[in-house]
């Protein structure tokens, strides 16, 4: 089998909507934009799948580099392809999703062929799993406290916190929260990255107090000596390396550095599916966790599949919350069931119509979000 074409079909998408509620200082979800699918397309008639959220984007790199490089391959070479995609990144320095994309489309091949999901090629650790809340930011402590609630009642049996980013605003809040929930139920924090160091000290300290299961990217992960003093200076676990570049190579750093308890893995940050198993690999034998990042098809195949990760991570954007539908009463997420990733499934399900049509009608932008 070889690999016979590689193309991006661009598409244009709405808004997302309800949009996403970063923390203050960042901006919310896309408005308007182009978005796009890959498609790997081989001599035997199997496709890989993947959208992309960045469609021009992905096309142009496919155009001028990629397209030359994967046409004649055999795409279940994947370790090689794997390699030789970071040896093109020395010339082009992709964005960090971009040989996420094209691993997971190899992925999704091999799947195809084999007759089996993912999660099953890569070694089913799990069939189902629970499914934290991780909220987006909402307007004021007793907001968050009604969500909460409502996420308790629909079945989540954990919540993540992304909250405003301001450190003492931020310690209330997770404060008010511990003494709402109990002792009992786990609940996280996430910073994205809107501290320094002694302000990322100052809110560690609070949330240790309150029994916060992990505290995630409090700082921008650019300096590993920052997270080591902040991990000298706090006792509650760090949730780390989840943008920082290099794939399991980075996060080997964080991990010698003594600044790890957790850390992030996933496709799209951690270089597709083949990245994402070596950083939970290399977390396994330092017997950490390796904590799958933001919901979707291809995080779902993971969190089977990885058994040093604890969750699967689902957004919860609205007030009045509305639970994921992969996600069922009892805040459990099951395994995928069809061959390779099932993208085509899923938004047939959803759409009612092929895939042709899914690219090329009205209904288009729900099938493009994989990740926050």
């Amino acid at each position: 089998m070889r690999i016979r074409h590689v193309q991006v079909d661009l598409m244009p998408v709405d808004a997302i909507s309800p949009a996403f509620r970063w923390r203050d200082g960042l901006p919310g979800s896309d408005g308007p934009g182009i978005s796009g699918i890959l498609h790997i397309q081989t001599d035997e008639g199997i496709e890989g799948v993947v959208p992309a959220i960045r469609g021009p984007i992905v096309a142009d790199i496919v155009e001028r580099r990629l397209r030359a490089e994967l046409v004649g391959q055999d795409p279940l070479r994947r370790e090689w392809l794997w390699h030789r995609m970071w040896e093109i990144d020395r010339v082009e320095e992709f964005p960090v999703y971009i040989q996420g994309l094209v691993d997971s489309a190899l992925w999704d091949i091999a799947g195809k062929q084999a007759g089996q999901p993912v999660h099953q090629l890569l070694g089913t650790f799990r069939t189902s799993i629970p499914a934290y809340a991780s909220t987006v930011t909402f307007a004021s402590i007793a907001e968050y406290l009604d969500v909460i609630d409502q996420c308790l009642a629909l079945g989540y049996p954990a919540i993540k916190l992304h909250a405003w980013g301001e450190a003492r605003r931020d310690a209330k809040l997770c404060q008010a929260v511990r003494e709402h929930v109990g002792p009992d139920i786990p609940l996280m924090y996430d910073g994205s990255a809107a501290f320094d160091l002694p302000d990322a000290i100052y809110l560690g300290r609070v949330l240790a107090d309150a029994n916060y299961l992990w505290y995630e990217e409090p700082m921008r992960e650019f300096s590993i000596t920052a997270y080591k003093q902040l991990a000298q200076n706090v006792s509650i676990p760090l949730n780390v390396a989840e943008t920082s570049d290099g794939a399991h190579m980075n996060t080997a750093d964080y991990i010698v550095a003594g600044c790890a308890t957790y850390v992030r893995t996933s496709w799209n940050y951690k270089g597709g599916i083949t990245g994402a198993v070596r950083v939970a690999h290399l977390a396994e034998a330092f017997r950490l966790r390796a904590e799958v990042h933001g919901p979707g098809l291809i995080h779902r195949h993971l969190c089977m599949a990885i058994p040093n990760n604890t969750y699967y991570e689902s957004l919860v954007m609205t007030n009045p919350v509305v639970r994921e539908s992969c996600v069922d009463e009892h805040g459990l997420v099951h395994a995928p069931t069809g061959p390779g990733l099932g993208f085509e499934a899923m938004w047939e399900a959803n759409s009612g119509g092929s895939i042709a049509e899914r690219v090329g009608g009205p209904h288009r932008h729900t099938s493009v979000t994989n990740g926050h």
